[in-house]
């Protein structure tokens, strides 16, 4: 997960600030992960409530997946305000969030408190992203969930592909009771994952992804109220955007495999999305996202441009759970980034292959 909760993947030339971009482009990047995403989820977020009512008749799921369930229809339906922190190694990160479903639907604010001064401000598919130091307002259509939320569908098949354990010892968490529940991957294509769920409503108030080596990354409530408490005035913007520039951000679906890619993706791992965007004039950058309802990673495609293109030389990426491995195939620039081990970003970006004619 991010400190902004974004799910998915970010865009590589964004890797040196990690998420915590301070341009322009990182808005743009952000709201492209917000259709997936890390995170990548207008397919996945629509999938996920689009799935109750097919399961309808399907066995009653097992007590650990009522925890995940519910917490994640807790993110959507609840009214709650507070602070979290995301933490990886020596870098901590804070947010602000106000959630409230209303008459209207559901509607958000994030606010990020350390770094560059960014919001979002999302009512139901509708997502603005406000750039102070610019005076811009970038704007999306796309359903999306962040942190707290945390599945990208009904998560049916996550028991084939980690053992989920409650247990027993009670938790402490922003003040609240919670108790753990324990993903654990049965094989090496995935991260382990801890999360902490409200005793009282089932929302989610910590999550931790872990590997090898122990926790890599944390999010964390450190504030938080539910219920009645919740106040509208925590959605408004801190800013009057009154005169400032108003950027749609346009999105285009796209068939990549139509087009010549052939992109394998790990066991347990859907595509949820395929799009398409201008980052900037003359430079479109093509996304595939996928999921095994929990781990996403994203698959970026650009045109390579020899003036001005970084190294092409192959190798991964890392810092803290995100992996990256870049790599050129003909004449372009292939990306595969997620919160997934390195070997699986390796493998499925050494596996793709490019067949043109196959577009024919």
């Amino acid at each position: 997960m991010t400190p902004n909760t974004l799910r998915g993947a970010t865009w590589p030339g964004a890797l040196a600030h990690m998420r915590v971009r301070s341009n322009r482009a990182f808005c743009v990047v952000v709201l492209l992960v917000l259709a997936a995403s890390l995170a990548a989820a207008p397919v996945a977020a629509q999938s996920a409530r689009g799935t109750k009512a097919d399961s309808a008749g399907a066995a009653k799921p097992t007590a650990e997946m009522q925890v995940l369930q519910k917490m994640q229809e807790a993110a959507r339906s609840l009214d709650y305000a507070g602070v979290y922190t995301y933490q990886q190694g020596d870098v901590m990160l804070s947010t602000r969030v106000a959630h409230i479903v209303d008459g209207t639907g559901e509607r958000e604010r994030i606010a990020l408190l350390d770094g560059q001064p960014r919001e979002y401000i999302r009512h139901n598919d509708t997502t603005k992203c406000l750039l102070p130091e610019h005076k811009v307002v970038l704007v999306e259509r796309r359903d999306s969930d962040r942190f707290p939320a945390i599945l990208f569908d009904e998560g049916e098949r996550l028991p084939d592909h980690y053992t989920l354990e409650l247990m027993e010892a009670p938790q402490r968490v922003a003040g609240r009771e919670c108790r753990e529940l324990v993903l654990t991957p049965v094989d090496s294509l995935r991260y382990g994952y801890r999360l902490c769920a409200d005793k009282a409503t089932g929302l989610l108030l910590r999550l931790q992804t872990l590997g090898p080596e122990g926790v890599l990354t944390q999010i964390s409530f450190n504030t938080l109220d539910v219920g009645k408490g919740v106040q509208s005035e925590a959605l408004n913007p801190a800013w009057n955007t009154k005169g400032w520039k108003v950027v749609e951000v346009p999105v285009q679906e796209v068939d990549l495999a139509s087009e010549g890619w052939r992109i394998p993706l790990p066991p347990g791992y859907k595509p949820l999305a395929q799009v398409a965007r201008d980052m900037k004039p003359g430079r479109q950058v093509k996304q595939l996202v996928a999921s095994d309802g929990l781990a996403a990673l994203s698959v970026f495609i650009e045109a390579y441009v020899e003036s001005g293109s970084p190294a092409g030389e192959p190798g991964v990426f890392r810092k803290g759970a995100l992996n990256a491995y870049r790599k050129r195939i003909g004449d372009h620039w292939l990306t595969v980034m997620g919160e997934v081990p390195g070997d699986t970003v390796r493998d499925l970006a050494e596996h793709t292959e490019y067949v043109p004619l196959a577009a024919h």
